[in-house]
């Protein structure tokens, strides 16, 4: 699509394909009006079932004062996530994150201790497949722990594919896995043909993410 100057526009339909097709969008910096796709040779998932939770990560989750909400606060996510010294989110990544949370693609955990929001994650559905977008922390295992309840609430709701783009060390702490990129296409393709809602079910908190885990593993 074109717009009156001939420039190429990036909708929220468009970029709902891109997705479809394994590709995802980046700028180089918060300030870079440009936008490139990324199709990564090896590329980053979070098994639903290998998700590894550290003693030290258990501990914090128990702790009374964190509470877990879905899509309460997705604006403070994503201006949390871009708030930062180097960052691929810029003005039109942004609005249209914006647009697809509007229209119900694009979705965020949010992490509270005692009411403050302290991390959270967001991403977009389609299918059984979850793109996992960005994350921030404010303290320490903020983004840890809504990856966990993100984890757990993806494989409850029926999702099959929790896509991370790439692999950091933190995410490998976790147990994100790389796998090439001709295996995600495949995985990819069966997840958009299978159901899956993120409303399904309530989330769960902190709390008892451990105990389901070990439930239902």
């Amino acid at each position: 699509m074109k717009d009156e100057s001939g420039e190429g526009v990036l909708t929220p339909e468009l970029l709902l394909h891109a997705y479809s097709i394994g590709i995802f969008p980046m700028a180089e910096h918060r300030n870079d009006p440009e936008i490139f796709w990324v199709d990564p040779k090896r590329r980053g998932i979070l098994p639903l079932h290998g998700f590894h939770i550290s003693r030290s990560l258990a501990r914090r989750m128990r702790k009374p004062d964190l509470s877990a909400t879905l899509n309460q606060d997705f604006d403070a996510v994503l201006d949390a996530c871009a708030d930062r010294a180097e960052t691929w989110i810029n003005d039109e990544i942004s609005s249209l994150y914006r647009q697809l949370f509007d229209i119900g693609r694009c979705h965020s955990i949010e992490i509270h201790s005692d009411g403050t929001l302290i991390g959270g994650v967001y991403g977009v559905a389609l299918g059984a497949a979850f793109f996992g977008e960005s994350m921030f922390s404010h303290q320490r295992d903020g983004s840890k722990i809504a990856l966990a309840c993100l984890t757990k609430h993806l494989r409850d709701s029926g999702f099959s594919l929790f896509d991370t783009q790439f692999v950091t060390p933190h995410l490998l702490s976790l147990g994100a896995e790389e796998i090439p990129r001709a295996v995600y296409h495949q995985r990819l393709e069966d997840a958009l043909t299978r159901p899956a809602n993120i409303h399904a079910i309530p989330l769960v908190q902190p709390q008892d993410v451990m105990q389901r885990m070990t439930q239902t593993s």
